[in-house]
């Protein structure tokens, strides 16, 4: 292959690499699944600002979605979204193995981006942490840097992280993979950069502290579960163990898998040593770690002692309850099985003596991911697909727009999922919060298998104590809003004493009687939290894109041995 052909190599195999996945998704219309839910028009209500009732689990993500469909349709963001994920995902793996071999980049990219942990956060729908699985290569990358104190290497790690910290999860991912690539003589800067850019969701959630406890019977309804034969501790370390069987790629459970993890891992763990002659030790060990920590976390809720550990943290430490789902921390893992695969790999091919069987070994070790789990492509053979929202979303997002009473608005039936037949029956969230102008108050409480967690959201109790629409009224409900064609049964009596305002095939909109007594919201500190972020983040893009003479003369940083 010429040179023009290995530069070229990497980033078309990442490109086949996510349309492969998203290739049927990428017609107008909306991909509903689980959590995954975008609108046409999403709006700056104080949820999305974190400063609702509830935890801040889906902030600053909810306000920058709100900010691109100002400028692009609701579909098209997500597609970008999606399409972007998994193609800098492999890209960033690819770039970050120290080779000069691109059959080498390439296995990384496969082992990086084709990946149980991709397939089921795409399923289950949260697509932050795909966003945050994507950056983690090129935050490694810049964190490198700046552990040799390379000019420009913190505005770098800057500007990585920044797709990593929509949701709190993701920030804590991002923070721990740059405080370990920088080293510890940088960790003053770099944890400062990860407080610095997660203040979107920090600042509310210390402001509500009180309300951000959790239900502890989710330690062990969200807790990792195993996908085969094995225990759950080795579908973790494959990249599994995501706790909702329903979103988990079919192939997870061929008898086989257990038995490739484990080949898997031992070829990676021969690959360390090539990675830490390239890259010194200190960074190799740090991350390897770090991976063994994500682990042991991911699995902590099925190891002794582990489920109480996690049911006393949920119920005296605020906001314990966004370390639930905990098998999202093993990606930490996923980028030194991903480097020590692929340099395993190279060394092997070293030892041979032809040059078709280097190209053999090579392409073998680049398809492994997907001949194994050859059920993530094509949106997951049929698993995912794409809707339109039928008109009533629109016509209700308007008579609400166009009208200034106060008063949040109740979704009705009292579940956080729908399963709409204008979306082929899938399991999705309620899109209310999202698709509507006003913040909506949806039965935040969750069915995991027979266990029933309670929700965050203290309104929700004078809901089901309510008995009338004037009750809800003075719960503040300005508005009741009726899904239909969806499971789920309406108490009549929270209708009695409202008024129909709008009505057709799938929604009804009703007013409650009286004036919604609405309780002030507090904007200016989440305000002011995104404004330094965002205004960093101009400053850190603006500064990189200068050349270094505009910046001082030499160096931003004088150059040191490497740690």
């Amino acid at each position: 292959m010429d040179a023009p052909g290995r530069r070229l190599a990497l980033p078309a195999v990442s490109a086949v690499l996510a349309f492969a996945v998203c290739a049927p998704l990428l017609g107008r219309g909306f991909v509903l699944s689980y959590d995954m839910v975008f609108a046409p028009e999403q709006y700056f209500v104080p949820d999305a600002f974190g400063i609702g009732a509830t935890l801040p689990r889906s902030v600053p993500a909810d306000t920058v979605v709100a900010l691109a469909t100002t400028v692009l349709p609701g579909d098209v963001v997500q597609k970008i979204v999606l399409l972007l994920a998994i193609f800098f995902a492999a890209y960033g793996a690819g770039k970050l193995v120290p080779t000069e071999h691109t059959g080498t980049r390439l296995v990384a990219a496969t082992a990086y981006a084709w990946t149980p942990y991709l397939a089921e956060r795409l399923f289950i729908g949260h697509w932050p942490l795909l966003l945050t699985y994507a950056s983690l290569p090129w935050i490694v990358a810049a964190g490198l840097a700046a552990r040799a104190h390379e000019p420009k290497a913190l505005l770098r790690l800057v500007l990585a992280c920044a797709p990593a910290v929509l949701t709190p999860p993701g920030g804590v991912l991002a923070a721990a993979v740059a405080v370990v690539a920088a080293g510890s003589r940088r960790i003053p800067a770099t944890l400062g950069i990860s407080v610095l850019l997660n203040l979107p969701w920090l600042v509310p959630t210390f402001l509500n502290a009180g309300g951000t406890y959790s239900d502890p019977a989710g330690v062990a309804a969200f807790s990792a579960r195993a996908e085969s034969w094995g225990p759950a501790l080795l579908s973790v370390l494959g990249l599994g163990g995501i706790w909702n069987a329903e979103t988990v790629p079919g192939s997870r459970a061929m008898p086989l898998i257990p038995v490739l993890v484990l080949v898997t891992v031992a070829i990676a763990l021969a690959g360390l040593k090539p990675l830490a002659a390239r890259w010194g030790t200190p960074p190799v060990r740090a991350l390897f770690l770090l991976g063994v920590a994500g682990v042991l976390l991911a699995s902590l809720a099925t190891l002794p002692f582990g489920e109480t550990l996690l049911d006393v943290a949920t119920r005296h430490l605020p906001g314990a309850g966004l370390l639930r789902d905990a098998q999202k921390w093993v990606a930490w893992w996923a980028l030194p099985l991903a480097m020590g695969f692929a340099l395993a790999i190279e060394a092997a091919t070293a030892k041979l003596r032809t040059n078709q069987g280097r190209a053999g070994l090579v392409a073998a070790a680049a398809l492994f991911p997907i001949l194994t789990m050859p059920d993530l492509a094509w949106g997951g053979w049929g698993r995912l697909a794409t809707a339109q929202y039928p008109d009533d979303w629109r016509a209700v997002s308007e008579v609400l727009g166009a009208d200034d009473r106060p008063g949040d608005v109740l979704a009705l039936p009292l579940s956080a999922f729908r399963g709409f037949a204008w979306n082929g029956d899938r399991t999705q969230l309620d899109p209310a919060p999202r698709a509507l102008p006003k913040p909506v108050l949806t039965d935040d409480t969750l069915q995991v298998g027979t266990e029933r967690i309670a929700g965050e959201d203290p309104r929700i109790g004078d809901v089901r104590a309510a008995t009338s629409a004037q009750d809800l009224t003075g719960a503040g409900i300005g508005w009741i809003l009726v899904e239909r064609g969806t499971p789920g049964d309406v108490d009549p009596r929270l209708l009695s004493g409202a008024t129909q305002v709008w009505s057709g095939e799938w929604l009804t909109l009703y007013r409650t009687p009286g004036e919604p007594e609405v309780k002030a919201v507090a904007w200016a500190p989440a305000l002011a939290a995104d404004s330094v972020v965002l205004t960093s983040l101009c400053v850190a893009l603006l500064c990189r894109m200068l050349p270094m003479r505009t910046l001082g003369r030499g160096r931003i940083f004088p150059p040191r041995k490497k740690e």
